[in-house]
């Protein structure tokens, strides 16, 4: 049987199993969803993703036998493919895993990073009002950091777990609403591109749900890497012709800068909240601001206050404790390899208790000054973090710290969409190993440099002035999340949407484990985000009370109604040794068990 004959049959499974062989027992009506696929419930494993063909292509690994190592790299590579608007092969982000027979959380980041020419140092405000921007476009880690945990952690062969993308690839999917809508917005960025607009802008339309997608460039990259590994990708044609293309856009990023690509195998951020423990995404990732967020809310008792859907008094609280969280931990930014970050200060129980206060009594025409978490970063932790070995002290002191970040210039708003990218996914499998995972292009469509198929992201625009060099991680708000209970799993969680990550993670989280609703509830209920000055954005369904209880707060509530606005949160909950599943309305994704 040749391998094209092995990769359609496998195709034709995989469909099966996305409409029968994966399917789950229905979720009680009380709870369901009246949605395709939104909510599911299984004893064995579970996959919520983005993109429902990509949450079946990580359950029907983990039906071949694989872990969730497996299914997470089976997810990534199948999203790369059906959610290109979002993420991709020239994307980067991070994961964080929970090995049950070890009990040990390990944090892969492999987010996007500046190479070693001094240029990298270099603000180019023209490039970045172009429609494809190779200045913004980091060198891409994804591949590197899929096969690194793959390497270290999967069960089954490379090929296998990469099989469901590069039939997706090969044979098309179906196009789905949200792909069809961030098409039409970039319309601007893909016509820039030739090859990009033969695809997503056939005959000069945007593509349409229904049309189906195939890129066969795409399946063709996806089969070198299947075969060669990380070389396939980082060495030899692919990345000969992926580097001469960001350097025809102004890029100075060498094959050097590739090959060199490194994987930063780190401690993840650990705190503990409410009798859990929580890990999450260290600097420069941004797991930061969700957990002194939920430890604000623990400290001021917040919980009592009953569900910010209808308490006026629990949805300011809410909002002070985001504004807070976002502004202490606003301070500090930057690759910690450079800079001063004191992240575990910043999630200490401890320093939460010594903000209380502010939360409490926080008016909305005062900005919050931000607190001093340095001589909570310099105490050790005990408990649970400890015997985790979670994210030290920052090795670099306040005499270290990035200076102030610049406004935004004017001219540098954006469309709507452009806050609202990334993707996400969280997976458990049969022996509670869990994988919660996010990576991104950045703004939609990244850089917009197209090249063996995919984009390159646009994660060095995220640098600034002061943060902005050579060699560096850029920093992000993804923060993919595990708590756990005890030594078990109790809840994989994360959020895409830019500067929605962090508030979307943790007002999710707090709904589902400090006020007890059920997983569907928390995702699917409106939220809430801090704006600029007094405006705190809201979506409806909040109570008349709610709105009225932040007006007389002094914040201005506006009203944002957009599908894909205030994240698109995944998780899998572990609720009575069943796997409960969730996609965020939100978005185009699926919760898919086995």
């Amino acid at each position: 049987m040749t391998s094209s004959l092995r990769l359609r049959l496998f195709a034709t499974l995989l469909g099966a199993c996305a409409l029968a062989a994966c399917a789950v027992q229905p979720a009680p009506s009380s709870a369901a969803p009246a949605m395709y696929a939104k909510r599911a419930v299984s004893a064995r494993g579970m996959v919520t993703a983005s993109h429902a063909d990509a949450a079946a292509a990580g359950a029907a690994i983990l039906r071949q036998g694989g872990n969730a190592i497996d299914a997470a790299v089976a997810t990534a590579f199948a999203l790369a493919v059906v959610d290109p608007s979002q993420t991709g092969l020239g994307a980067g982000g991070g994961m964080v895993v929970w090995r049950h027979d070890v009990k040990r959380a390990d944090m892969v980041e492999f987010y996007a990073r500046t190479g070693a020419d001094p240029d990298w140092g270099r603000l180019d405000t023209a490039a970045a009002r172009r429609p494809i921007n190779g200045r913004a476009a980091g060198v891409p880690g994804a591949v590197a950091g899929l096969l690194e945990a793959h390497e270290r952690w999967g069960k089954l062969a490379r090929a296998q777990v990469m099989a469901p993308a590069i039939a997706l690839a090969r044979d098309g999917f179906i196009v789905s609403p949200l792909l069809s809508r961030t098409s039409e917005s970039s319309r601007a960025k893909l016509a820039a591109d030739s090859g990009a607009a033969a695809l997503f802008l056939p005959g000069g339309a945007a593509l349409r749900p229904g049309d189906r997608l195939v890129q066969r460039e795409l399946a063709q990259t996806l089969e070198a890497i299947a075969q060669g590994g990380r070389a396939a990708f980082y060495e030899g044609a692919v990345a000969e012709r992926t580097v001469a293309k960001m350097r025809s856009y102004g890029s100075p990023v060498t094959a050097a800068d590739f090959k060199a690509y490194p994987v930063a195998m780190e401690r993840p951020l650990c705190t503990s909240w409410m009798g859990f423990t929580v890990l999450s995404a260290p600097p420069p990732l941004g797991g930061t601001t969700p957990l002194e967020a939920l430890n604000l809310l623990a400290a001021t008792n917040s919980a009592s206050l009953g569900s910010p859907t209808t308490q006026g008094a629990a949805a300011v609280r809410i909002v002070n404790a985001m504004r807070v969280a976002q502004s202490d931990v606003g301070k500090y930014r930057g690759d910690p390899a450079y800079f001063g970050v004191p992240s575990r200060g910043l999630i200490s129980p401890a320093f939460a208790e010594k903000r209380a206060g502010v939360v409490n009594v926080l008016e909305a025409g005062a900005a919050p000054v931000a607190g001093d978490p340095w001589p909570d970063d310099a105490t050790a932790p005990t408990g649970a973090c400890a015997a985790l070995d979670g994210w030290g002290a920052s090795a670099l002191g306040p005499d270290k710290v990035a200076g102030e970040q610049p406004p935004p210039a004017d001219g540098d708003a954006t469309s709507p969409w452009a806050g609202s990218n990334t993707t996400h996914f969280s997976i458990v499998d049969g022996d509670r190993n869990a994988v919660s995972m996010t990576f991104t292009v950045g703004v939609l469509f990244g850089s917009g440099v197209y090249v063996n198929g995919f984009f390159l992201n646009s994660g060095a625009a995220n640098l600034d002035n002061s943060t902005r060099g050579p060699n560096r991680y850029s920093s992000s708000t993804i923060s993919p999340t595990i708590v756990l209970k005890g030594n078990d799993v109790r809840m994989v969680v994360g959020t895409a949407g830019s500067q929605y990550i962090p508030t979307a993670t943790a007002q999710v989280t707090w709904r589902h484990l400090a006020l007890g609703e059920d997983p569907w509830t928390a995702i699917a209920s409106p939220r809430m985000q801090p704006a600029q000055g007094r405006n705190v954005e809201v979506e409806p369904g909040f109570a008349p009370e709610v709105y009225a209880a932040l007006s007389a707060r002094g914040y201005s509530p506006l009203s944002r109604v957009g599908d894909i606005m205030f994240g698109g949160t995944h998780l899998v909950s572990v609720i009575n040794g069943k796997l409960v599943g969730v996609a965020d309305p939100r978005r185009d994704g699926a919760a898919v068990g086995y």
